[in-house]
């Protein structure tokens, strides 16, 4: 592992509030070797700034883990802001649509595996592992997919390729060398994972990266190294040496793939007599044709689809024997002892999410196993159990402004309370938690029932020039009162899980701008949603016990209006339920120390001001309205150049984007360079036609 630069936070900020004490708490918990401490910080607060301070303090490379794509790419573009020198990456499942194989023995229905890889997050992965294996200053931002089989890192460490400037080393052994670490051969144009030969000239793009190494061979030795920019093809640099590892992290030596095939006959053989003798000839038949036929494969080019099945066969493991995974790449001590920092972002979500994991996986291979569709041994590429996720993370930092038992529980197990449960409630802004009210959701006395009354309380605000925020038990519920607004003459939407995520990003956008003024939804209005310009939010049928309305919910709701000088709250409720108190507690309570806070030190609290572009640009734009804009403006731009010119400067802009994992845009691109594309497609048709009737006269 190089001599990588420590952890240096860069930014012009400065800890404020409650950040102080919390990273100072934070720091001595881990130092004094505390295994699991819980960041209990209040929407607003800046928790992501103080774990990054405590990074910089411990020095210890570290896996933050996020409970969804979305959030784990915002969490990544903050870090890397926060440690420009230093090696933070993105780790997420590299598929854009995945449906897993499964069996319906009920209907009979086999449903074969279907995926659509996302090469981008797949090069990203790569880069990620290699980062983990060369640097000290990593840190990576996964999602829950960080507990699947990744393939075993000392393999992948192992067969990594050295090609040096001056180095013995001739044309047909550097290609044989690629084609060993599934590096594809082509004669058109490079991506990651693809080489080409021509001449005494080998070029290559690493899986993990978007430039060319090109190498120039002579008389068997390497001449030079030189780093080519894959679009314009500008030198950028001419190199000594490159290490290339492997374009697959499932990578196994000749000599342990044939041992590998061996066992799996062995066990393809164990197998057929059990289906035979409970007469299952079927199953003994489909499973036969389909394992022979992976055999052939991997004997033939090393590789199948599916060989992560067969993962347990080439990593020697025994059977129901943990895979490895990404934790695997992160460094141990001697003994075997993580040596690394696991933050888990929005614990409350997260944990449970990591718990599930592994009982669904096993449902469905059960299922594979027990038809004849896969060997048990299919069995162990599996997420891991919930206690060997525990037993192979370091010392683990929670982060959420509504912890669950779990996280309290393991906080209070080892060393100072003080230490273990770190409170961060003063908010850098001086904001404090908003106002709660409960009214009745029948009509009583001067209230009119829960619509009536928010229809009158939503109009106030409104003419004060604030927005509202409505949530409801069902997307029927808030399609039917959208409705019943809009015939009221309140500028309404309504924001669920059926909407596109580009609509819904355009929705949100223009509930921001004042194009309507209420917002009506489910679930999708709590954690992450950055709305200062929300002053009320009424929470119908509050008092129905459940998953949407339990005490975390409530919290996560309420906090919605946090970020307004103004904000306020409306439970509607006709009976205090247990959730409803202790979420009204633990407000009231925050509340007060906030203020107090602001009282002692002078802080007048301001509503935050974000550019509406600010959650355009971190989300994304009306999708076809923007792209639109961009192929007219490109249009233009084709006067002044050719459009071959303009198409590289998108691709180089698209690769930009992608780097600082603004997905969004990069999408926006590269639509636009398909389009651009046509438009050169439909200017070569009108070339060809003119020439043919060149040829006719």
């Amino acid at each position: 592992m190089s001599n990588a630069p420590a952890f240096r936070l860069k930014t012009i900020y400065r800890p404020a509030g409650d950040q102080p004490r919390a990273i100072e708490a934070l720091v001595k918990g881990l130092k004094s070797g505390l295994s699991h401490q819980t960041l209990l910080g209040v929407t607003g607060s800046g928790k992501t700034f103080t774990v990054a301070n405590v990074i910089a303090k411990v020095q210890k490379p570290t896996l933050v883990i996020a409970h969804n794509k979305t959030l784990a790419a915002q969490l990544a573009q903050e870090y890397r802001e926060f440690f420009p020198d230093n090696a933070v990456h993105y780790f997420v499942s590299y598929y854009d649509f995945y449906q897993p194989e499964a069996y319906m023995p009920i209907t009979d229905t086999y449903i074969e595996k279907e995926a659509q890889i996302n090469e981008e997050i797949e090069r990203l992965r790569h880069a990620s592992t290699q980062a983990l294996l060369t640097r000290k200053d990593t840190i990576v931002v996964a999602s829950v997919s960080c507990i699947y089989g990744l393939g075993s890192p000392e393999e992948y460490e192992k067969v990594n390729r050295r090609v040096a400037k001056g180095m013995a080393l001739s044309r047909g052994e550097l290609i044989r060398a690629l084609i060993g670490i599934h590096y594809t051969r082509t004669t058109a144009d490079l991506s990651p994972g693809v080489f080409r030969a021509l001449g005494s000239i080998v070029e290559v793009q690493p899986q993990s990266e978007r430039v060319i190494y090109r190498v120039e061979f002579e008389h068997e030795l390497i001449e030079r190294i030189q780093k080519i920019d894959p679009i314009s093809r500008k030198l950028l640099e001419e190199v000594d040496q490159v290490f290339i590892f492997p374009a697959r992290h499932f990578i196994t030596p000749k000599d342990e793939r044939e041992t590998a095939v061996k066992t799996i006959k062995l066990e393809l053989t164990e197998r057929l007599k059990e289906l035979d003798a409970n007469s299952k000839i079927l199953e003994a038949e489909r499973l036969k044709r389909r394992t022979n036929y992976d055999l052939a494969m991997l004997r033939e080019v090393g590789y199948c689809n599916g060989i992560e099945n067969y993962s347990r066969h080439f990593s020697g493991k025994l059977p129901g024997e943990p895979p490895d995974t990404l934790l695997s790449y992160f460094p141990h001590a001697e003994d075997g002892t993580p040596n690394f920092l696991t933050v888990i972002d929005e614990s409350h979500v997260t944990i449970p999410q990591l718990r599930a994991m592994y009982a669904g996986d096993k449902a469905r291979k059960e299922s594979l196993v027990e038809h004849g569709f896969r060997l048990p041994s299919a069995k162990d590429n599996r997420p891991l159990r919930f206690a060997e996720f525990e037993e192979r993370v370091g010392q683990v930092l929670f982060t959420s402004a509504t912890p669950g038992p779990y996280e309290f529980e393991k906080s209070a197990s080892r060393g100072s309370p003080s230490l273990a449960v770190v409170e961060q409630v003063i908010r850098p802004t001086g904001l404090v938690d908003p106002q709660v009210e409960i009214r009745p959701v029948n009509a009583k006395g001067k209230y009119g029932g829960q619509i009536q009354d928010f229809i009158i309380e939503a109009n106030k605000d409104v003419k004060k020039g604030g927005r509202v925020i409505a949530t409801t038990l069902t997307k029927k519920m808030a399609e039917d009162l959208t409705e019943f607004l809009k015939e009221k003459g309140i500028r309404t939407e309504y924001l669920h899980s059926d909407i596109e995520t580009l609509d819904r990003i355009t929705i949100l956008s223009n509930f921001r701008k004042g194009d309507f003024d209420v917002l009506v939804g489910v679930n999708l209005l709590r954690e992450g949603l950055d709305l200062p310009e929300v002053s009320l939010i009424g929470i119908l049928d509050a008092d129905r016990e459940g998953f949407l309305r339990s005490e975390t919910s409530l919290i996560q709701i309420i906090g919605r209006a946090a970020r307004n000088v103004a904000g306020r709250v409306i439970l509607y409720a006709d009976v205090i339920t247990g959730s409803i108190e202790r979420a009204l507690r633990e407000t009231n309570r925050r509340r007060d120390v906030q203020l107090a806070y602001n009282k002692k030190h002078g802080i007048t609290p301001q509503t935050i001001i974000k550019k509406v572009r600010d959650i355009n640009e971190s989300l994304g734009l009306d999708h076809a309205k923007a792209l639109s804009r961009l192929i007219d403006i490109d249009r233009e731009a084709l006067k002044n150049k050719k459009l071959e010119v303009l198409i590289g400067e998108k691709k180089t802009q698209m690769n930009a984007a992608v780097k600082i994992l603004d997905f969004e845009s990069a999408a926006l691109l590269r639509d636009e360079i398909a389009a651009l594309d046509k438009l050169r497609g439909k200017n070569e048709k009108e070339k060809e036609r003119e020439r043919g009737r060149g040829t006719r006269k």
